[in-house]
């Protein structure tokens, strides 16, 4: 069994180091935020059918991992299941449609009411804003309000889900205590 853990919030608090920490910790693979390798590549001013790119370049990057850690159980015997987790996932680009744009491509929509996660990590803002050349909302009060966006969809559906706050350690050691649990 392969359970698939995602971390989701705004930018800039914690999801690419929390997901590195829990696959160095879990001995497995995690699969990276597309969106960064997208907007690295095709700049920084993205349109609304780009991020309908990103939603697939990021399926196809988890599709991608899942086999690979699915060939790992096929050649070792494992005593737990494996866990692959998630920098990201289409709950993100849905937000960012609707942020940004105000509508969210349906393709996108049945794909998030298709595909099935184990547990989701909602990483909170109460970390420092870190700049970088793709982050958009550094001023705390639009970081919460997509804090928000986040938490009433996880709210609003049937996975389980955490909150995670805290420095890098207490929020390592809140998602491995989340992931035990499972």
């Amino acid at each position: 069994m392969i359970r698939k853990i995602v971390a989701i919030g705004p930018e800039s608090t914690g999801k690419s180091s929390l997901c590195k920490a829990l696959a160095a910790h879990y001995n497995t693979l995690y699969v990276k935020e597309y969106a960064r390798e997208y907007l690295l590549t095709h700049g920084t001013q993205y349109t609304y059918d780009n991020l309908l790119d990103i939603a697939k370049g990021q399926i196809q990057l988890e599709e991608n991992a899942f086999e690979a850690v699915k060939n790992l159980t096929l050649n070792t015997q494992f005593p737990k299941p494996l866990n692959l987790f998630l920098d990201t996932d289409l709950y993100v680009i849905k937000v960012w449609c609707e942020f940004v744009f105000n509508q969210c491509h349906l393709w996108i929509l049945n794909s998030i009411a298709s595909r099935k996660y184990n547990l989701y990590l909602l990483c909170n803002t109460d970390m420092p804003w870190v700049k970088d050349e793709l982050r958009e909302y550094p001023d705390l009060a639009t970081r919460n309000k997509l804090y928000h966006y986040y938490k009433d969809l996880l709210i609003n559906q049937q996975v389980p889900w955490v909150e995670i706050s805290g420095d890098y350690e207490e929020r390592l050691q809140k998602a491995i205590v989340a992931v035990e649990r499972l």
